[in-house]
């Protein structure tokens, strides 16, 4: 019996429930919520907010009015604790045991969906948010499987808590390229992909046929910070300093409106009247600022007197925020420089070093279960390639750039001499330089012509330096 459009359109009852259910975890991930103990867990929203430094600062109103509320200064700290350590993660490649040298298909593949830059994206978010996620599915091309990473703000998964793997995820987002604002969702299964459209309901979009891909498990990765055997789902980066900037915001608030109101040291006047601030040509009253700034105050009456207060110390607020810098710097193993700390001497090469231990033990932890989800995500793009799971890539390993700062010198001197005492090959000293495959496999090339005929090669590099033109080779030779 042939199925009629509405039938078509409609999900399964299984499909429809799953949806419901991760949109409301979503809603209420965005908005916050309270656990068990009465504590108040932040939302998506409020943790976007302190990162872009626009959140909403809580007062008393004790010391600041509220007419003087446009004096709030906002300091992100909660931005600098994120980039300190996003900025340190960078993946190079990934290789297959047994390889020297990273698996130049995977990374054609990586570079084809724009994840050198994509993936910095999904790293910040995750530090920021504590997740984010990395879409696998089929691309233009079968060779090329299509890699996108999502915000938490629009994606949510459920995960399974027996195998520990996501068993269902979904994306909400409004779609304006056809010039209306349309609701739309993606809804990622074990084995399909379904497109889907808002029209009082949920129901597949006419103009996306599902990809029945039957890869057995949902193709989508969670890259998470922070998570814990009871919350898999992570948590943001920026939590612990969320209570101190706050502090220090509000220090700075009362800094702003105290050199607004004690910029200049107060004046008083004794037995002078009120015809003393008028303008003796006009008679109209002087504006305060004439009174104060523009006027030299005189008086012809004998009685009067003048005085003035002494300029109020604005020093406090200086050491209290210094004090806020110093609690955030511990909380997060940073060197005080980071939060504008600065001594008058400058550090040498060896105390930078020592001064980011903490921070470069954060960034390598962070590697494990960065790592971790993408292997697993580039296992899925070759089981799309390959038509079948290859066991060899349980095996694959992630390649990161160092993520501490040592100087050049020292990181050459340090290399050569691992190399020289045959602890490491080349291939690993140019690794540890920092130099990409790109040009480890260019710098390779050289090697290996240089040892095949090396005085032909100078004699080579000399013609072209001088502008020689290069001898022809006899035909046939």
């Amino acid at each position: 019996m042939a199925l009629s459009e509405d039938e078509r359109k409609a999900l399964t009852e299984d499909e429809r429930t799953t949806l419901t259910r991760l949109q409301a975890q979503l809603q209420a991930a965005s908005r916050g919520w309270v656990d068990a103990t009465g504590r108040r867990h932040p939302g998506f929203l409020t943790l976007d907010a302190y990162y872009d430094g626009m959140q909403r600062l809580v007062q008393l109103g004790l010391a600041v009015p509220a007419e003087l509320r446009e004096f709030v200064t906002i300091v992100n700290w909660p931005r600098l604790v994120v980039n300190a350590v996003e900025e340190r993660i960078d993946l190079e490649g990934f290789r297959l045991p047994g390889n020297a040298a990273a698996d130049a298909e995977l990374w054609r593949i990586w570079q084809a969906s724009d994840l050198d830059e994509e993936s910095q994206l999904a790293h910040l978010d995750s530090f920021v948010f504590g997740r984010a996620y990395v879409c696998v599915g089929t691309g233009d091309d079968p060779a090329t499987p299509l890699v996108t990473v999502e915000s938490p703000l629009e994606m949510v998964a459920e995960r399974d808590p027996r195998r520990r793997r996501i068993s269902a995820a979904a994306r909400f987002y409004t779609d304006s390229s056809s010039g209306d604002e349309i609701a739309r969702s993606t809804l990622y299964l074990p084995n399909k992909t379904q497109w889907l459209v808002w029209d009082g309901r949920w129901i597949t979009d006419p103009e996306q046929e599902p990809d029945e891909h039957e890869l057995g498990v949902v193709p989508v990765e969670q890259l998470t910070n922070r998570s814990r055997t009871a919350r898999r789902g992570g948590q943001s980066h920026m939590l612990d300093a969320i209570s101190l900037t706050d502090a220090a915001a509000r220090a700075l608030t009362n800094a702003g409106v105290a050199t607004e109101v004690m910029a200049l040291p107060q004046r008083h006047a004794a037995g002078v009247s009120q015809a003393d601030f008028t303008d003796p040509k006009t008679g109209d009253a002087l504006t305060a600022w004439e009174s104060y700034m523009g006027r030299i105050w005189a008086t012809a009456n004998e009685k009067a007197t003048f005085g003035q207060f002494t300029a109020a110390d604005l020093s406090n607020f200086t050491g209290i925020v210094s004090h806020y810098a110093q609690h955030i710097a511990g909380e997060y193993g940073l060197p005080l420089r980071y939060m504008g700390q600065g001594t008058t001497n400058p550090p040498s090469a060896d105390g930078i070093r020592a001064e980011d231990a903490r921070l470069i033990k954060a960034c390598e932890r962070a590697h494990r279960p960065l790592g971790g989800s993408w292997e697993r995500t580039m296992r899925t793009v070759r089981r799309l390639v390959d038509k079948v799971w290859d066991p060899e890539l349980m095996q694959l390993e992630t390649l990161w750039r160092d993520p501490a700062t040592p100087t050049r010198a020292q990181a050459a001197d340090a290399a050569v001499k691992l190399h020289a005492d045959k602890v490491i090959p080349l291939r690993q000293t140019r690794e540890d330089l920092g130099y990409s495959a790109v040009q480890i496999e260019r710098m390779e090339g050289m090697d290996a012509a240089e040892a095949s005929d090396p005085l032909e090669l100078l004699a080579d590099e000399f013609r072209r330096d001088r502008g020689v033109p290069q001898p022809e080779l006899p035909v046939g030779g």
